[in-house]
């Protein structure tokens, strides 16, 4: 299995993006949202996850992270993405979902492929990270996570983005607490 995209070294920051299956928009649902709120707030307490920046756009989540305390970071992330999937479906299924039959069967048909048994699948194979070598690179991924929901449209302002981590750094409320860098 390649490297080249994934976190394998622990006590180093990486700009991370895990992305649905066929780049579904899930979280386009504020039930959804907060399952990655909570699964983020856990890996936090419980797994050394030390979040810098994040955003939660309707398919995708940006993070710029790193783990503490000898947690190795693709460990967490394998962890966060089987937790959510799981909550995610048992989402779907018991709350109220107008796309929930098409959901599930595009979950389903994405297990096709797989060699393992397995029912629903929710995220995409692996995920994309990069090593932080700068403080340069933190600047411009911080920049691109918070100004994605923008780009999109969704907001005009990014600290207007209530899934972001502008709002914690433009000291607005905020659902997830992030290590604030001074490099602005």
């Amino acid at each position: 299995m390649s490297t080249k995209y994934k976190a394998t070294t622990s006590e180093e920051a990486y700009f991370i993006t895990i992305t649905t299956v066929g780049w579904l928009d899930v979280f386009t649902r504020l039930n959804q949202k907060k399952v990655l709120i909570n699964a983020l707030q856990h890996c936090q307490e419980n797994k050394g996850l030390e979040i810098y920046a994040f955003c939660i756009m309707s398919s995708h989540i940006h993070l710029l992270c790193k783990t503490t305390n000898g947690f190795i970071l693709s460990d967490v992330v394998r962890d966060f993405k089987k937790f959510t999937s799981k909550k995610i479906v048992q989402t779907i299924i018991e709350e109220p979902e107008s796309r929930r039959e098409w959901m599930l069967e595009f979950f389903q048909k994405a297990c096709d492929h797989l060699k393992r048994e397995q029912k629903y699948k929710v995220w995409q194979d692996g995920y994309h990270a990069e090593h932080i070598y700068s403080n340069s690179f933190i600047k411009q991924k911080i920049d691109y996570i918070h100004n994605n929901p923008v780009k999109e449209k969704i907001v005009t302002l990014p600290e207007d983005y209530f899934f972001s981590s502008a709002r914690n750094y433009a000291s607005l409320d905020h659902d997830l607490e992030v290590v604030l860098l001074d490099l602005f």
